[in-house]
């Protein structure tokens, strides 16, 4: 059975951002509601005038053909009284009704033709180039008519119109321009329409994209949420294990080689002295000599737990097998395995190796084993480290106490694993031993 670690409460403070997400979500979704709605709005109005262009185009298209040049006889042409009389008769009959205000007819020189303000035929304007194109290949042409032009000087019952001018030919073979003005407010109005058809349903699907993407966001934050508590779980698990690691240090500095120091220190001075005999003196430097270098070894082991600066150097397996030194000079039986550890990235070894010291440092302080087995290797895309004892073992439940039952070294060492994708499990039987389980990626 693996032991688990408990989550701790959430901050204030976590909630806080996690708002402030949610706020930051529906200001963005809101902007992007706007910006949409305009975007439909502006297609939806292009399309509506678009689509009332095209058929006052075809409108007039259609009048020219079946209304107009049946009609153009020589006498239109030459402004014969008679003649102009019943075409005007005609056009206002068939032509010029509902929001087509104005009607001419030109000629290949600018002259006006006909119109239905009298006062317009026989004056000469200039041709614009689409009006050119549109009576020489008697086609059709649109555009917005710019009523500060002088041949417009008597529209004045729209501020804006929409001209349309189609090339036809007069009954004698002429080439003419045929052109009428159609009020723009049709135009608007088309656009108008169109836009409020497409308003609704387009407003409506992206409050449904918006009210979709909420159970989205609402995830996230909670992933959000969950990330920062378990970041700050960790900060404090490590500010906690760096103490814990401070003073673990300062006592077996003054408990071991402090004392040990004090106590050669106290021999030689004896020596110094004098008053012993050759037989004492040889015991006393023997046992100083042995005393010191316990002493190194300590020092040393302090250093590798401090910073193992030659790790990527020897190797984790040869820094195992450090570790697996002081269980021995401990009296225990150490059986390591690490053929299958080496050449791992150094990233991987360095969790491995953080791991091992943890569980032989416990092993060593809490286990009172005889044999050990540290075994290292890689499976599957894995770092693995195993460490099995059989010791006293232990109360699993006595782990979630953390640092009162002493294990708070293994719950911050959990969490450096965890923190790199990894896990460490921790088996545990009150009179049959520990076993240790770490498992870190190796890409």
């Amino acid at each position: 059975m693996g032991t688990l670690w408990g989550k701790s409460r959430r901050p204030a403070r976590v909630d806080r951002e996690a708002a402030g997400l949610l706020i930051r979500f529906a200001v963005a979704a809101l902007v992007m509601l706007i910006v949409l709605t305009a975007l439909v709005g502006l297609v939806g109005w292009q399309a509506g005038t678009a689509q009332a262009v095209q058929s006052a185009r075809q409108a007039t298209f259609a009048t020219a053909r079946e209304v107009v040049e049946p009609r153009l006889d020589s006498g239109v042409i030459t402004s014969e009284r008679s003649a102009l009389s019943a075409f005007d008769q005609a056009i206002r009959r068939y032509v010029i009704k509902g929001d087509l205000l104005r009607v001419k007819v030109w000629d290949a020189q600018g002259r006006i033709v006909y119109s239905d303000e009298p006062r317009l035929i026989g004056a000469r304007f200039p041709l614009g180039p689409g009006q050119s194109e549109a009576l020489r290949s008697r086609s059709s042409q649109s555009e917005v008519s710019d009523l500060d032009h002088s041949e417009n000087l008597f529209e004045t019952s729209d501020s804006k119109l929409l001209e349309v001018y189609v090339g036809v030919q007069a009954l004698t073979g002429e080439r003419l321009l045929f052109e009428a003005y159609f009020s723009y407010r049709q135009v608007t109005e088309a656009g108008q329409a169109v836009l409020r058809r497409l308003a609704a349903p387009a407003i409506g699907a992206l409050l449904v994209l918006v009210l979709a993407l909420c159970p989205v966001a609402w995830l996230l934050v909670g992933r959000n949420r969950r990330q920062q508590r378990e970041r700050q779980r960790l900060r404090r698990h490590a500010a906690l294990a760096c103490d814990l690691e401070r003073r673990r240090l300062a006592g077996e500095l003054h408990d071991g080689v402090v004392q040990d120091l004090a106590g050669i220190n106290y021999a030689l001075e004896r020596l110094r002295l004098g008053g012993v005999s050759p037989e004492q003196r040889d015991h006393v430097i023997a046992e100083s000599t042995s005393r010191l270098r316990g002493s190194i070894g300590t020092l040393r082991t302090l250093l590798v737990d401090l910073y193992p600066e030659n790790l990527a150097e020897v190797g984790l397996g040869c820094a195992l097998a450090g570790l697996a030194e002081e269980l021995e000079r401990a009296g225990m039986d150490v059986r390591l395995e690490t053929a299958e550890a080496e050449g791992l990235p150094p990233a991987a070894t360095a969790l491995i190796f953080r791991a091992a010291q943890e569980a032989v440092r416990n092993v060593a302080t809490h286990s009172g084993a005889r044999e050990v087995v540290i075994r290292a290797g890689c499976r599957d895309g894995q770092a693995t480290l195993v460490v099995d004892d059989d010791g006293q073992g232990f109360d699993e439940a006595r782990l979630l106490e953390g640092i009162s039952s002493g294990h708070f070294g293994l719950r911050s060492t959990s969490d450096l694993m965890a923190a790199s994708g990894g896990s460490l499990r921790v088996r545990a039987v009150p009179g049959r031993g520990t076993s240790v389980t770490v498992e870190v990626p190796v890409g």
